[in-house]
């Protein structure tokens, strides 16, 4: 048997049980928009921590992060291992607990529902699900990105890049509209769990080629000593910072992730859950990290915009191990683009499609529009992806800043009865401008004193939404108590 027969055998392997656990989610699944998109809200402690944590570990993890690290050095560990760890776990509770309330009281399903009802305004509604689809879409792409490239390299181009995404689509688009959020979190339970023992195994396996972990470091040192202090390029401490902030801030509005904040069974399993999840995402990032690192000092050839991980297996793992890890990493993909088309499908049809086209649309109507939404959206993003690749970086930190300008806002009006319905539109749009002139006007700088733009923006939003709601008056729709007469657990 060929090593490329060998290789695609597993990983066709792995794409066919996920999609066997659709089949059987779909058994169970109630036709009805709620069930389809939360799960009836019925999630515990484990399936909750890994499909989070599943579906915020995406390609960047396997292919983005190692890249940094090979380029840069190990300190980016620091960014994401440690202080996105803590620092998403502290507004899972700021933001997720008053989101969990309010959903459990209202049956709030999306961001902009909720903020929507509490302003009185389908318009501020449909801007935040227009701002979330709008970068939701590239890192959607990002994801097939990834699959195609590791494919490709894996097979050494048996495998083009196209039909590599292409085949990742199809499988995600099958699994996702026959089962819903309750077949993805089952699928996500199992790919993160997967893909925690695979990186592992992955590092060790390669430690065990370099000749263990001295001898890494070592040969890493001669390459690039620098990569053993603290403070280099590009790892300034308003860069490192400016990273975590807006990566942590951007992760608590990605669709995918602040639906979770709706789905837990009770106020005892989201405490448990993001008391672990620090504790999970180091166990992952450390060892990927450093063996992006520990590979500038082996004899390899990494192209520009290539991806190490895979080049790394291609030469000192056998192609068994190799189509496994690669799996483990398709795994990542696929737990983030299933949740993500999810998502997206529902910001559509309950954001955009109810309150401006049909208002009186039926929940099962809803239910198999937002299958259809699913399958439309992915197709558009693995089109766009044959077309506008990028880098896997570039388009991540995009995508994550712009999350990042909805978060203080958001947290401002969870807290503060005196936000407007006229702040909350100035903060959002006037943070939004600012972030995409500084991402796509060249004139525009994306710097600020060492500071990123996604975090000058961020400030940009806040002092808006609270200086014009302080001079501006509530309208007579916005119910000011909405988020504050709740009954907590």
């Amino acid at each position: 048997m060929s090593d490329t027969t060998l290789q695609l055998g597993i990983i066709g392997g792995y794409l066919v049980l996920s999609l066997l656990i659709g089949l059987l989610a779909y058994r169970l699944t109630d036709r009805t928009a709620e069930d389809y998109y939360l799960a009836s809200r019925t999630f515990g402690t484990v399936v909750l921590l890994f499909t989070t944590f599943a579906t915020l570990l995406s390609a960047f993890t396997f292919f983005g992060g190692p890249n940094v690290a090979y380029g840069s050095g190990p300190e980016w560990i620091l960014v994401m291992g440690l202080m996105d760890g803590v620092l998403f776990a502290v507004l899972w509770y700021v933001v997720g607990y008053k989101q969990w309330l309010l959903g459990r009281e209202h049956g709030y399903v999306t961001l902009g529902e909720m903020l929507g009802d509490r302003f009185g305004s389908p318009a501020l509604r449909g801007l935040v699900a227009a701002i979330s689809l709008f970068w939701l879409f590239p890192y959607v792409m990002l994801q097939q990105v990834g699959a195609g490239t590791a494919l490709e390299a894996l097979t050494g181009g048996d495998i083009s890049y196209a039909v590599g995404a292409g085949l990742v689509t199809v499988f995600i688009i099958a699994y996702v509209v026959l089962s819903g959020m309750r077949g993805i979190a089952w699928t996500d339970t199992l790919q993160g769990a997967f893909m925690l023992v695979m990186v592992w195994a992955a590092t060790l396996w390669a430690l065990t080629e370099f000749g263990g972990i001295s001898a890494a470091t070592a040969g890493m040192a001669e390459s690039n000593p620098e990569f053993l202090s603290l403070g280099g390029v590009p790892y300034s401490p308003q860069w490192m910072l400016s990273q975590a902030i807006g990566i942590a801030f951007g992760v608590a509005m990605f669709p995918q992730v602040n639906q979770r904040f709706f789905v837990a069974r009770s106020k005892k399993v989201l405490k448990r859950t993001f008391s672990l999840w620090p504790i999970l995402v180091v166990l992952l990032f450390v060892p990927a990290f450093m063996l992006g690192a520990w590979a500038r000092g082996l004899p390899i050839d990494v192209p520009e915009n290539g991806n190490v991980l895979p080049i790394v297996l291609s030469e000192y793992a056998p192609a068994w191990f190799a189509a496994l890890v690669i799996a483990g990493a398709m795994a990542a993909m696929m737990s983030s683009s299933d949740s993500m088309l999810l998502s997206g499908s529902s910001y559509f049809t309950r954001d955009l499609y109810r309150p401006f086209v049909n208002p009186n649309a039926s929940d099962s109507w809803e239910d198999t529009l937002g299958r259809i939404g699913v399958a439309v959206f992915a197709i558009a993003a693995f089109v766009a992806s044959l077309y506008t690749p990028g880098t896997i970086m570039t388009i991540g930190s995009t995508a994550f800043g712009g999350f990042a300008q909805l978060a203080l806002p958001v947290i401002v009006a969870l807290y503060w009865k005196r936000v407007t319905r006229t702040g909350m539109f100035v903060g959002l749009l006037g943070s939004q401008v600012f972030y995409l002139a500084s991402v796509f006007l060249p004139f525009v700088p994306d710097t600020y004193g060492g500071w990123l733009a996604s975090v000058v923006g961020m400030l940009l939003g806040l002092v808006l939404t609270v200086s014009v709601s302080a001079v501006t008056a509530a309208a007579p729709s916005e119910e000011t108590d909405l988020y504050f007469d709740l009954h907590a657990d």
